[in-house]
């Protein structure tokens, strides 16, 4: 079974949006903007689909570390286009070289945007996770906070949910960038 561009795969990754719409109509917010990690696709497919369902104006963006691009450039151009990373990222969750053809299909379709953060920037997500939020995410998920950190799109004013996805981080590469 492929990682992102199966039918059932991105269901199954599409149950964080359903749960992030189900708690949010709970609440009586409708958010402005969600945003979730990108590698292949899958997740972002899934999230956006179930939020579209409940919140059809609400924008839904990938976020991808400078250089692994490729939803960027392919939801900007139309077409799926790879990256052309020529280095590595601490995000080495995320560096599927193209969107897959389903992935990137309903990610189209639905409008989704994307959005670049520097592995700095993911460093200080990194940091900022643990220190305020109490979590361990791993630098591939927590790419979409480090966009919101680093002002990559328009929040202010904005209700802005953010995907944090994993804890499969190397000991030694947290310890440095909390410190």
């Amino acid at each position: 079974m492929p990682p992102y561009d199966d039918a059932a795969i991105i269901a199954g990754q599409g149950t964080v949006g359903r749960e992030i719409a189900e708690d949010l109509t709970v609440l009586d917010i409708l958010p402005d903007v969600v945003i979730a990690p990108a590698s292949g696709g899958g997740l972002v497919a899934g999230v956006a689909t179930a939020i579209k369902a409940r919140f059809p104006r609400t924008a839904v963006m990938t976020a991808e570390p400078e250089g692994f691009d490729d939803h960027a450039r392919s939801l900007r151009s139309g077409k799926r286009e790879p990256h052309h990373a020529e280095t590595r990222t601490i995000c080495d969750a995320l560096m599927a070289s193209i969107p897959g053809e389903l992935t990137f299909a309903i990610n189209h379709h639905l409008q989704v945007q994307g959005v670049v953060t520097s592995d700095r920037e993911v460093g200080v997500a990194i940091a900022t996770a643990f220190r305020e939020l109490k979590l361990v995410v791993e630098p591939g998920g927590v790419v979409g906070l480090a966009a919101l950190l680093a002002g990559r799109f328009e929040a202010r004013g904005n209700t802005v949910v953010v995907v944090l996805s994993g804890g499969n981080v190397d000991a030694d590469l947290f310890a440095r960038l909390i410190s």
